[in-house]
């Protein structure tokens, strides 16, 4: 059984490589994406 993880997910370089690597490492990994308020257009995350 994998294991889960939950990332915090900007969008950015950093962590979408982390998300990459993650998931070649085996990890089920659940990407969280937050609106708070910084007027990003999310249909592109």
């Amino acid at each position: 059984m994998k294991k889960k993880i939950i990332l915090a997910y900007s969008g950015g370089l950093d962590t979408s490589v982390i998300l990459k690597w993650l998931t070649q490492k085996g990890f089920d990994v659940i990407a969280y994406v937050a609106d708070v308020g910084q007027k990003d257009d999310f249909d592109k995350v």
